[in-house]
């Protein structure tokens, strides 16, 4: 990141700072200056001590001088990205509190005030909401329609379920922040994902947020097209959800695989039959298949979590840290090494029944209820003995 510092004219004060409006821009020369002059705008009008930071990512339509010219501070980040812009102009902002926004004059930059006053009254975290669900309102063609009727309130509905995240409108890129927070929050994604992740880090950190409700204009951009792609960003956004829960994408998902696959252990091991259905040893496989995947599922939850947490993209976890206080390495090794001797003493007793037979044929039926959870638990045995290790040593950085 190459940050250019602003000459002294550009300031807008030079008393201590409050607020940092931090504008990204790329090629916004349309609508940048009104922007910056809205801003100003407001701090005037409401007595606000702050400055308007224009964190430029390589813009060619002069939005460098437009910038210098409307007064404001101009920082250059040469690393692309839309969260390399906010990256980069946030670590620039002298302010204590930080107001980012799109610099397209879709945000009316007047409502600043309204996050000032949040952020005054002692919250971290002050969330626009353009929906009507959090009392926001949506001009006639500033939202797609299936951005306001799907993609968002689908994708905010998954951050409340999933984090706990008190919005209703988490891609609202409007919001106001403290820049101790935003130090605490050590954030890592540089493109579209980055005001996800600032939301769903501030409600796993437990950082004190509120929403105030916006009003969303049409872009006033006319020379090119927005930046955001629907189903690009969409899914990048899906993705990230996920990879910051792997409660809901491993652990959730691998559990209720065991619980199936015990469920069908218990039908085909005593050969049951219900509704005239007889569940056998083809039963007992694909059972213990599910029981397989399931645990090996619940095991990369495990991992990714410890991983998440050890290079700081996930804040610690009470439960992680509860679990391993009970389970260590050394317990690790113990269960799996039991379980995997368990499962060869039923592979040996199945091989003895097969020996008795002068190693002729069998009763498939009879011998593959030891057969199978002899190989399952054998299995189940080893990827314990080397979770075991692989987490001690993903965990190391923790401890």
């Amino acid at each position: 990141m190459d940050a250019q510092q602003p000459e002294p004219q550009a300031r807008d004060d030079t008393d201590a700072v409050e607020v940092s409006v931090v504008m990204p821009c790329l090629n916004e020369a349309e609508t940048l200056r009104s922007c910056i002059e809205k801003a100003r705008r407001a701090f005037t009008e409401h007595a606000i001590r702050g400055e308007v930071i224009v964190a430029d990512n390589g813009s060619t339509d002069g939005s460098q001088a437009i910038t210098i010219a409307a007064g404001a501070r101009l920082v250059t980040v040469a690393a692309r990205g839309y969260g390399s812009a906010l990256m980069g102009g946030i670590a620039a902002a002298r302010g204590r509190f930080v107001i980012m926004g799109d610099a397209d004059d879709s945000y009316d930059f007047l409502d600043i005030p309204k996050l000032v006053g949040k952020l005054r009254e002692g919250y971290d975290l002050v969330q626009g909401c353009r929906l009507p669900a959090g009392g926001g309102a949506i001009l006639p063609g500033a939202m797609p329609w299936l951005h306001r009727w799907v993609g968002n309130p689908l994708l905010s509905m998954l951050a409340r379920a999933m984090f706990r995240a008190p919005i209703h409108d988490v891609y609202c890129g409007l919001r106001g922040f403290t820049k101790d927070l935003f130090e605490r929050l050590d954030q890592r994604c540089t493109g579209m994902e980055f005001a996800t992740e600032m939301i769903l880090k501030a409600s796993l950190y437990g950082a004190k947020i509120a929403e105030v409700p916006i009003c969303l204009h049409p872009d006033g951009r006319t020379r090119h097209a927005p930046h955001l792609k629907t189903f690009r960003d969409g899914w990048r956004t899906v993705r990230f959800f996920l990879l910051c829960s792997p409660r809901w994408l491993f652990l959730i998902p691998g559990f209720l695989l065991v619980v199936l696959g015990m469920i069908g252990y218990g039908l085909a091991m005593p050969g049951i039959t219900l509704l005239g259905v007889t569940f056998d040893a083809h039963t007992l496989l694909v059972a213990s298949l599910a029981v397989l995947v399931g645990y090996q599922s619940v095991l990369f939850a495990i991992f990714a979590k410890t991983f998440a947490i050890s290079e700081g993209l996930l804040p610690e976890d009470h439960r992680l840290t509860r679990f391993f206080e009970i389970v260590r390495l050394e317990t690790g090794l113990i269960v799996g090494a039991a379980a995997a001797l368990c499962g060869l003493l039923l592979i040996l007793v199945a091989a003895n029944a097969w020996r008795l037979r002068g190693f002729g044929e069998l009763d498939y039926g009879a011998t593959m209820r030891w057969v199978i959870p002899g190989v399952t638990l054998t299995a189940l045995g080893v990827q314990t003995v080397l979770g075991s290790f692989f987490v001690s040593i993903l965990g190391m950085r923790r401890t």
